[in-house]
């Protein structure tokens, strides 16, 4: 039996590297149903991002500069279930590579040092400047991959289609032209190769 059969398990664990798709979709859908039940509301998070970071501008430029921009004017940041579905994000996320051994910190992901460098001011700046294009690009469409992409394509939205199109599209070509080549092993399933038993 191989080790890499274990981690690949249909019936997660927390310990295991990777989840099964089927089960994590069905799992999502079950949230997203429970949401709509419990808040009325849908899945998502960049809303509550920008939010946030006018928030947080306010101690930089001051409440009156970001009281006077028209986006956040209208959006001002108060905790409530948006805010918690951010912060369980983030701690679920740190949780679940925590207890699947995969948690560490680094400045530069080898599948970004293998092909482009291992230079940390390129990463950053390519880092800050992607990030920067994707919450524009959220805000501009009303919604993020949980807002559109989840959100929407489980109510039959067409913005929520043609978001996850546009999505796919754009991540693939993104990524042919970032990472061409030949394919990087990941150290993550370094343990996992194959072994005799």
């Amino acid at each position: 039996m191989q080790d890499s059969d274990v981690t690949t398990s249909k019936l997660p664990c927390l310990g295991s590297l990777r989840w099964s798709p089927y089960v994590v979709g069905v799992g999502i859908g079950m949230l997203s149903w429970l949401v709509f039940l419990l808040v009325n509301k849908p899945l998502g998070m960049s809303t509550e991002v920008s939010k946030w970071s006018g928030w947080l501008a306010s101690f930089f430029v001051g409440m009156d500069a970001v009281s006077e921009n028209a986006y956040w004017a209208s959006k001002t940041p108060k905790f409530g279930y948006s805010t918690v579905f951010l912060l369980a994000t983030m701690v679920g996320a740190f949780l679940s590579a925590t207890l699947g051994g995969t948690f560490r910190l680094e400045k530069v992901p080898h599948v970004w040092r293998d092909h482009q460098g291992g230079g940390v001011a390129k990463r950053m700046v390519a880092a800050f400047i992607g990030g920067f294009i994707l919450i524009y690009g959220a805000r501009m469409a009303g919604g993020c991959t949980s807002g559109h992409g989840i959100s929407g394509t489980l109510q039959l939205a067409a913005s929520g289609w043609l978001f996850f199109i546009a999505m796919f599209v754009a991540g693939i070509g993104t990524a042919r032209v970032l990472f061409r080549g030949t394919d990087t092993p990941d150290p993550d399933n370094a343990t996992t190769s194959s072994s005799t038993h």
